[in-house]
């Protein structure tokens, strides 16, 4: 006999539709770390959400949507901070930087967060429209962001490297280092992250402590 099994059609139920989309983007960012882009198929995505098929398509449009929405809620609040911090003018730079490492290291390293910015890393190649939407989203925000931090530090007058003036992609350099080492080489080379960091940071601004 199809269909669901009474207990998982209560469960439907009693769900709230936040709850709803919550259980979606759950799924979608576990199956989507498993199975790649590509791969992933909605059905699974909902049976793992414990939702029905056409609930997704409540809250996204389509598969892309989906997946463009969990990057969002990965990197999001990330941003969101680095904004709130720059905008607090007492914060030495060196103090932002550090702020940013760390949150990367608690945030997306440590969490499955990290699976969704390597399969972007993985597949935006072959699928441009997902580069191009974390381009927009995420990259070109993050520059923003920065090119602030090295303003007011040269304004400052504080120690910055000539290199990072004109290529604000060193500060994330290590950050992209770090998920692509911990996806690929973790378990027989470990790589001490924070120890990383805080070494890059130095050659970033060779004066600050």
């Amino acid at each position: 006999m199809n269909g669901a099994s009474p207990k998982a059609s209560q469960k439907r139920q009693r769900m709230t539709t936040d709850q709803r989309r919550e259980a979606i983007l759950k799924a979608g960012l576990d199956i989507f770390a498993a199975e790649g882009f590509n791969a992933a198929k909605l059905d699974t995505v909902a049976q793992r959400a414990g939702v029905a098929k056409g609930t997704i398509y409540v809250h996204f449009k389509d598969k892309q949507d989906l997946f463009e929405q969990i990057i969002l809620e990965a990197v999001s609040p990330i941003i969101t901070r680095i904004e709130s911090i720059t905008d607090l003018p007492e914060v030495p730079t060196a103090v932002l930087l550090a702020t940013v490492y760390q949150d990367f290291q608690t945030d997306i390293l440590e969490t499955e967060k990290k699976h969704i910015i390597c399969l972007v890393l993985k597949e935006g190649a072959n699928f441009p429209a997902i580069a191009t939407f974390y381009h927009r989203e995420v990259i070109t925000k993050v520059t923003a962001v920065l090119n602030t931090v090295i303003e007011r530090a040269l304004n400052r007058g504080e120690a910055l490297s000539s290199a990072v003036r004109n290529f604000p992609h060193l500060i994330i350099a290590p950050l992209i280092l770090s998920l692509i080492w911990d996806d690929l080489f973790a378990e027989i080379d470990p790589l001490d992250v924070g120890a990383l960091l805080e070494a890059h940071q130095k050659l970033l601004m060779p004066d600050s402590g």
